[in-house]
């Protein structure tokens, strides 16, 4: 039942009440902000502007064409650390791989080119081993093993898999899984979890075939990375520049020390090895490892207690806004943050989610939120997805459009001037609306 006139004015006039204190700091962000812009013009180290690139505030989440994540302190310092001295970086591979195997169970771990570096190397690793001429002769398979189930269906990231000499074999249920294993398969992927990816295991396990977990965005929880070395999987993959907040450039390979010793054997920095040219250097490789170090500390309890706060501010700004109402959840699969989701009737507000992104990122300062839109996905890989999922009778692959904010790459103060400038685009659009009706 809808509430009458009064009371419909009477619970918009406390929720405007309620955020009150938030517009009243969003006012003081405002003249801080322009004290800081002047200051910032003049300064030398706005390495960005300079060049005519906008920095922006990153409410969208941990996208790799947004730069990912931010780096913790930590991690900037054991960089810079390690900036300070030669090493061999086989020995330190090795050294980092047994420091990642007390920290999370796993028998070793590598430290890779994000979790698109780990894919080639665990692929090139299952198919070559660490026999010179095998590895040698990659890409090239010839009388080699080289399937790679996909378990799942394709991705967009499996050229990965295929650069390293990997033939896809692409199966849905596990009984095609089953079916599908030969003298030709060399190792079974997929980006499956929970009771999914236990039976998938059990499977490669009887067939004695490797399976390669794709978890890149599976932190937090930081239990993930002991929970896949406990459930006996052969090879499990992070990205570092991710929930890790380490090196944007890089990733971790953990699972089997005879598998991790076969991507490191076709990896940087063996000189004709295919996985040569992505390069990890020491300070990835430290700072990384730092990043794990700090994370197994952390209370995330606090910290998800900020990130719901953070979204929940928000939240509270724009319902003040006739007809805008809000959610928060966690999402289940990766990514796994107090998310926003901001809904409003896109008629009667004459405001598409695609228009209030794009004036968002065009207002100043520059403003990134979730949508359905993905700048950075190459459009064959869409179309070939949504070809598919017709073939097979199924719904289109796009997303439902909608408006969301992710609370994990939101810096402390930027919850309130999203909050104001969202609120202030959808009321505009409320209140011309208004006015053409």
């Amino acid at each position: 039942m809808k509430p009458s006139g009064f009371l419909a004015s009477r619970r918009a006039f406390f929720r405007t009440v309620t955020a009150i204190p938030l517009f009243a700091a969003c006012a003081l962000d405002a003249l801080t902000a322009k004290a800081r812009a002047a200051v910032a013009k003049a300064d030398s180290a706005d390495i960005y502007r300079r060049i005519g690139v906008r920095p922006l505030i990153n409410a969208r989440g941990t996208w790799t064409y947004l730069s990912g994540s931010l780096e913790l302190p930590e991690v900037r310092e054991a960089k810079q650390k390690a900036a300070m001295h030669f090493v061999d970086i086989i020995e330190l591979q090795r050294a980092v791989g047994r420091r990642l195997a007390e920290l999370t169970g796993a028998e070793s771990g590598l430290v890779t080119s994000g979790a698109a570096g780990a894919m080639a190397a665990a692929t090139a690793a299952c198919i070559a081993g660490t026999d010179p001429k095998k590895i040698w002769q990659l890409p090239d398979t010839t009388g080699l093993p080289d399937e790679v189930i996909m378990f799942g269906g394709r991705i967009a990231f499996d050229s990965a898999i295929r650069l390293a000499g990997g033939r896809l074999v692409v199966v849905h249920t596990h009984e095609e899984l089953r079916n599908a294993i030969g003298p030709k398969t060399a190792m079974i992927y997929t980006t499956a979890l929970g009771e999914r990816l236990e039976k998938a295991l059990d499977i490669a396990k009887k067939a004695g075939v490797p399976l390669l977990l794709d978890d890149a965005a599976g932190i937090p929880p930081i239990e993930n990375l002991s929970r896949y070395a406990k459930m006996g999987v052969d090879l499990y993959t992070f990205s570092g520049g991710k929930g890790l907040c380490g090196p944007q450039c890089s990733g971790l390979l953990l699972g089997r020390k005879d598998l991790i010793e076969a991507a490191l054997a076709n990896c940087n920095p063996w000189e004709g090895a295919v996985c040569r040219a992505m390069k990890v250097g020491k300070e990835e490789i430290m700072g990384l490892l730092a990043a794990v170090e700090v994370w197994l500390k952390t209370d995330y309890d606090a910290l998800y207690k900020e990130w719901r706060n953070r979204v929940a501010r928000i939240a509270r700004m724009v319902e003040t806004v006739d007809g805008v109402t809000t959610e928060i959840e966690i999402p289940k699969g990766a990514n796994r943050y107090p998310t926003l989701t901001v809904h409003w009737d896109e008629e009667t507000f004459g405001l598409t989610v695609a228009d209030c992104v794009r004036q968002l990122r065009e207002g100043e300062p520059r403003i990134e939120v979730l949508s359905s839109d993905n700048p950075s996905l190459v459009p064959a890989v869409r179309e070939e997805a949504e070809k598919t999922s017709k073939a097979a009778g199924g719904k289109s692959a796009r997303r439902r459009e909608r408006l969301q904010i992710v609370s994990f790459t939101l810096q402390p103060g930027e919850d309130r001037i999203v909050g104001k400038r969202l609120r202030d685009v959808l009321a505009f659009a409320r209140k011309r609306a208004a006015k053409g009706a």
